[in-house]
């Protein structure tokens, strides 16, 4: 499904090269040298250059100061060749990431986090954040009409949880939202006819926990250490034990990850084209 999303991406891209001479670009933001960001960073710059859209790379030391980084929003901001900007998470401590996010403008934020547009959600309006969206696009993909399905969201993070539960709300979906606090979790998850796991807490959800023919989308991605010293990625459901019981689930790694990446790229086409529409 991802593939056919760049596909139609990599389309519409020509298009708007072809009719108004102009390139989507992104510029990526990273600062120092979290393994797992390289890995994600190399993805998206692939897809970028994958789908005919332009990269503006900014990889910083880890010792970059805040206001420096500021300093390059700011500048991206007003650069008309730049339509989207990511800042790829984690910083390091000491740069406030709430605070760096708020500077994007809100029309070139293509991760959806910045306030305005957190609050457009309830209104349908701006960009959405790019998780979120693979997995609605997954979800409709997979079932169709969404309506009057209930939806349990394990994690409520401004990431994934909470711009997850108003978009479901706009499928029509009933919609329980869960996190660290909720009791009786494996109840509220075997009531669930879509359960979307997004708790950064590896196999969280065991199968008993499932009903029957529900569709599971498996958000999280943790790094353990098998026995023989290597890294394996897992999520924050038990895949085995939920595979007998799901009637569909998404694998961790190749499930939510590529639709992500994909989501980013149609948010930086998306921009580009509202940049476009608000020169004529």
């Amino acid at each position: 499904m991802a593939k056919r999303l760049r596909a139609d991406v990599k389309k519409r891209v020509k298009t708007l090269v072809a009719d108004c001479g102009i390139t989507p670009g992104l510029a990526v933001i990273s600062v120092g040298d979290d393994p797992a960001s390289k890995i994600y960073l190399r993805n998206k710059l692939n897809g970028l250059a994958d789908v005919g859209m332009r990269a503006f790379e900014h990889s910083l030391a880890g010792d970059t100061t805040q206001e420096f980084v500021l300093d390059l929003i700011h500048k991206l901001n007003k650069d008309r060749a730049v339509h989207g900007i990511l800042v790829q998470i984690p910083l390091p401590s000491h740069i406030d990431i709430d605070l760096v996010i708020q500077q994007i403008r809100p029309d070139k934020d293509v991760d959806g986090l910045h306030d305005q547009n957190m609050g457009r959600l309830l209104s349908q309006g701006g960009l959405v954040p790019c998780t979120p969206l693979g997995c609605i696009a997954m979800l409709r993909d997979q079932l169709g009409d969404l309506s009057g399905l209930h939806a349990v969201v394990v994690g409520r993070s401004r990431l994934v949880g909470k711009p997850l539960a108003q978009l479901l709300l706009r499928e029509h979906c009933t919609v329980t939202v869960t996190h660290s606090q909720t009791r009786n979790l494996p109840t509220l998850c075997q009531m669930a006819d879509i359960l979307i796991v997004a708790a950064g807490r590896p196999k969280l959800i065991q199968g008993e926990w499932i009903k029957p023919g529900a569709t599971v989308i498996d958000v999280g991605i943790n790094r353990i250490q098998t026995d023989d010293g290597k890294i394996r990625l897992i999520g924050d459901v038990d895949f085995d034990s939920a595979l007998k019981k799901a009637g569909a689930i998404t694998p961790v790694p190749g499930g939510v990850g590529p639709m992500t990446i994909a989501c980013l790229l149609l948010n930086t086409l998306q921009a580009a084209v509202t940049a476009q529409s608000n020169r004529i």
